[in-house]
């Protein structure tokens, strides 16, 4: 199984593989999961309730941490995409606003796990130093 030192990464490449590509799946959606175990199925309310405003629901991480990606889907990977729109941000955190750090990248230790990758959008997200590593590596920093 391939580790990821950086959960925040890991969504990123999740959102282009389940939700962009399809490639990865069953889709998550954290009203399935919240329904299957018997909590519900309204995502902002069980947030709401549980007091996780602006944080990520621990079953959604629970979910996500242990997701196992092959090498070979891994390899797929040629574009990410840095949005606070995202769906899996939705999924993950259904009341969040983009307006913290929530969801923010804080390494790039895990480029080498996409050797395919070759651009990146909204890299300004990530701030100036990280746009330089990725052009360092020849990927493309939009």
């Amino acid at each position: 199984m391939t580790q990821f030192k950086d959960f925040n990464f890991k969504l990123v490449v999740i959102e282009q593989l389940m939700y962009i590509d399809e490639k990865l799946t069953p889709q998550f959606r954290l009203a399935d999961l919240l329904r299957e175990r018997g909590l519900g199925d309204d995502p902002w309310e069980y947030a709401y309730q549980h007091g996780l405003e602006y944080k990520v629901v621990p079953e959604a991480r629970d979910h996500f941490e242990s997701l196992e990606i092959s090498n070979e889907l891994l390899a797929e990977v040629e574009e990410l995409c840095m949005d606070g729109g995202n769906r899996i941000y939705q999924e993950c955190a259904p009341v969040w606003d983009g307006e913290d750090d929530l969801f923010d990248i804080a390494s790039l230790d895990d480029l080498a796990k996409l050797p395919n990758l070759r651009r990146v959008l909204g890299s300004e997200f990530l701030g100036p130093g990280f746009q330089d590593d990725l052009r360092v590596r020849g990927i493309v920093a939009d």
